[in-house]
């Protein structure tokens, strides 16, 4: 297959021109591997093999002994990777002082902020990184068309890849198991893998919807509290993308306060909610809502003005389906799995508009072949110029 660039290698030469080191976080299989290969780094250290992890485990300084015989290539300092580092994570205290002492840069992978944020031996070298993210692919590096087969497959590199289709199935089961064997047993992170299992399964089954932990709680009967423990390491292992709800308004007191939560892959999470390739007419637009918010979640990171998504919901009725913040100004969206939006789709966006100042326009993502004007500052857009709306 063709390497199809990402523009977070742009961003890590930008970084290493300017002498810093870069933090390049991803969920497993996104492609961080394939992007480091193409960096000519002096000495690589994938901590993912057992034998080498043990090596550093034992004496972490022997990573020092290594580097300090590096040469510099003129005026560049000598570039160390350390791939999946959170498995050593006082490989780090060790990076800090090559790193002050002008010694080297570094490229640090990790599929999971969990021990790096929290390890006793912590240390996320303040001030010192560029911290990245690498996403599955967005819709400008990939090279599905198919609507209806990014619903249902997701966008992992190593899974749009694969002709067919029965085929990545099979590996998309493969990456839900293999996720919990490896992530959560041997990392410990959980005592009960039965009952993180079937939350697993009912987190993917609730994805995109307003999160609601006592429910989940009394599905698998543990604890609510478990189950906010749960999703936050969802989100540590970058399974899912919280998106926090607009709560502050001149007139409404009663907006809804819970986050959504977004599996990071719409493949990975049908396979996790253990469901087919034949999703009941009504759910498509569901599974429309939650592409379209990881797309937009994606492009704020990587636009030069980066802004947050949200979402804003009233009890008593309106509700508009993702918000866009930037430089204090709101954007609301509404996804509609429609070729032709009417005056009925654009309601709660009139709302909002009219709630919030700060809000210039509204949007309507749907499957309409061009961009329309539906009211004065209502436009409809087609999904596949989502990056549109970050620039």
């Amino acid at each position: 297959m063709e390497y199809i660039p990402r523009e977070q290698e742009k961003q890590i030469h930008r970084a290493l021109e300017r002498n810093k080191s870069v933090l390049l976080l991803g969920p497993r299989q996104t492609g961080k591997t394939t992007l480091i290969r193409r960096l000519a780094a002096d000495l690589t250290v994938s901590l993912i093999t057992p034998e080498i992890r043990l090596r550093y485990e034992k004496e972490p300084d022997i990573l020092r002994k290594e580097i300090e015989v590096l040469r510099p290539k003129g005026k560049n300092r000598p570039l160390v990777v350390l791939d999946e580092v959170q498995k050593v994570p006082e490989l780090l205290n060790v990076a800090q002082d090559l790193i002050d002492r002008l010694k080297t840069n570094f490229i640090f992978t990790g599929s999971s902020a969990r021990k790096l944020r929290r390890g006793r031996a912590l240390n996320l070298l303040p001030g010192r990184v560029v911290t990245l993210r690498l996403d599955p692919f967005t819709l400008s590096e990939s090279a599905t068309k198919d609507l209806e087969e990014k619903l249902l497959y997701g966008a992992l590199p190593g899974i749009v890849t694969v002709e067919s289709l029965q085929d990545r199935d099979v590996d998309l089961e493969s990456y839900v198991t293999l996720y919990l064997e490896e992530e959560i047993r041997a990392e410990a992170l959980v005592r009960n893998l039965a009952s993180f299992a079937r939350f697993i399964e009912l987190a993917a089954s609730e994805s995109g919807r307003t999160s609601n932990f006592r429910k989940i709680s009394q599905e698998i009967s543990v604890a609510h509290t478990t189950i906010a423990a749960y999703y936050e390491i969802l989100e540590d292992c970058m399974i899912a993308e919280r998106v926090d709800p607009i709560t502050k308004s001149m007139t409404r007191k009663k907006l809804t306060k819970s986050s959504k939560y977004l599996f990071f892959d719409l493949g990975v999470r049908r396979l996790a909610a253990r469901e087919g390739t034949k999703p009941a007419r009504e759910h498509w637009g569901h599974l429309f809502e939650q592409f379209v918010g990881l797309e937009l979640i994606r492009a704020a990171r990587l636009a030069a003005h980066k802004g947050r998504i949200f979402f804003w919901r009233d009890p008593d009725g309106p509700e508009v389906d993702w918000v866009i913040e930037r430089k204090a100004e709101f954007t609301p969206i509404e996804v509609k799995w429609t070729d032709s939006p009417n005056e009925t789709d654009v309601r709660y966006l009139k709302t909002f508009l009219a709630e919030y100042k700060n809000a210039e326009a509204g949007f309507v993502i749907c499957r309409t072949p061009r961009k329309m004007r539906l009211t004065n500052r209502i436009y409809a857009l087609p999904w596949q110029e989502i990056p549109a709306l970050s620039d």
